[in-house]
């Protein structure tokens, strides 16, 4: 049984007041809360287990290798990656889609050449293949979404040309919710000899994920959304494509031997891991991934499908209230904007004065907004310890920020 208030206990943040109010949390899209046992994670290994990783011949070196090079298991049993050599640790999503960029596509893309991206790529996922735009010419196309929000995966294939090197795509948008179809257009750009790669920074939080199964040729998680630290993150590399890719970063950990004539690199995934990396917050994103697949992950789908749906049937009371993607399989978010003047800015004041924490703004989505026609909204973000409870609070605060705008 999903017993959510057993959930929220685990939460130490959710039990607060702000703003002489209890703690509503709907920011989950930017960054989630923690359980305790991710925050006794990080205090024991900074308190009891800390020493630097690799190379160390000492207990505690030895100890905090073995936790941390464990979390490259955990993270590929949460995808489903096969095996953990497939699995390059980072610090995120960011990292992750750079190294693509610079290890695989800058290499192996020239003038002229087409990187294919979705109108509501959150910037993370727009700004690297502007890098290669900027500085060897190379061509991003658009696909636009429907005007539900809703993203049509043969829209995606139809648009590839012989040009087109690669299809970047969010599986789950932070701005509308929308869920692409990822084992679609995976299956249409690999009919076509074109690589996919996948932004799972919120679709990881929110389904399960089969890396295997959607067929893809990377997949990017951060760790911050997944209930884990900020800093830490992985990316799946197919083997396939881990076979192309050089590394981008030099230093310590990513090489065999170093001499003033030549570089003898480390084997992937080591290859494109240099310097000290975020050992604690590593460690502490495998403790929230067990966490996460201790309650299971269809059961934490199931729980925040509930609670989209009651969500949208209580924002279908407020005629005043304007909802920025309308798919009925989307993910827990939902974006919206007041008739009149008030700005998205004001109205996360005014509910932030109740306690509800949401986000206003462009949201990492410059594109979406454009198409949108829109400069900014406000964003409510559910997860896996938000209740139908908060749902109402959130109602209230809009019903309120309505009076004092209307």
């Amino acid at each position: 049984m999903y017993d959510v208030e057993k959930i929220r206990a685990e939460f130490p943040i959710l039990s607060r007041q702000v703003n002489g109010k209890p703690l509503t949390y709907l920011d989950n899209g930017a960054s989630a809360q923690k359980p305790q046992v991710v925050i006794d994670a990080i205090t024991q290994a900074y308190s009891q287990e800390y020493s630097n990783v690799h190379r160390g011949l000492h207990y505690l070196s030895n100890l905090a290798t073995e936790k941390y090079e464990g979390v490259r298991g955990i993270i590929a049993r949460f995808l489903n990656a096969g095996h953990e050599d497939h699995i390059v640790l980072n610090s995120g999503t960011t990292e992750g889609i750079n190294m693509v960029a610079y290890s695989w596509a800058m290499q192996r893309l020239v003038a002229g050449d087409e990187i294919l991206l979705s109108g509501m790529e959150h910037h993370a996922n727009i700004v690297p293949w502007h890098f290669l735009r900027e500085r060897q010419g190379v061509v991003i196309k658009w696909v636009d979404t429907a005007a539900d929000g809703s993203l049509d995966p043969q829209a995606v294939i139809d648009a590839i040309t012989p040009r087109t090197k690669l299809i970047a795509l969010t599986q789950c948008s932070n701005v509308l919710g929308t869920v692409v179809d990822i084992k679609a257009v995976t299956q249409g750009a690999h009919a076509k000899g074109v690589p996919v790669l996948v932004d799972g920074s919120q679709s990881a939080v929110h389904m399960p994920v089969d890396v295997q199964d959607l067929g893809c040729d990377f997949f990017a998680i951060t760790g911050h959304k997944l209930y884990g630290p900020s800093g830490s993150g992985a990316i799946y590399v197919h083997p396939d494509r881990m076979g192309e890719m050089r590394p981008c970063l030099g230093g310590g950990d990513m090489i065999r031997e170093v001499s003033k004539e030549a570089v003898v690199y480390n084997d992937p995934p080591m290859m494109f891991e240099a310097g000290t990396p975020g050992i604690v917050q590593t460690i502490g994103l495998g403790v929230a991934l067990e966490h996460m697949m201790d309650l299971g992950m269809d059961n934490i789908a199931r729980h925040e499908a509930t609670l989209r749906d009651y969500a949208a049937d209580r924002f279908k009371e407020l005629n005043w209230l304007n909802i920025q993607g309308q798919t009925a399989d989307k993910a827990s978010i939902f974006s919206f904007t007041l008739d009149g003047a008030a700005h998205a800015h004001d109205i996360s004041t005014i509910l932030d004065k109740k306690g509800v924490a949401v986000r206003a703004g462009h949201h990492c989505a410059g594109p979406l907004m454009d198409h949108l026609g829109v400069t900014a909204t406000c964003r409510a973000s559910f997860g896996l310890y938000n209740t139908k409870a908060e749902v109402d609070t959130l109602i209230e605060a809009l019903e309120l920020a309505h009076e004092l705008f209307a």
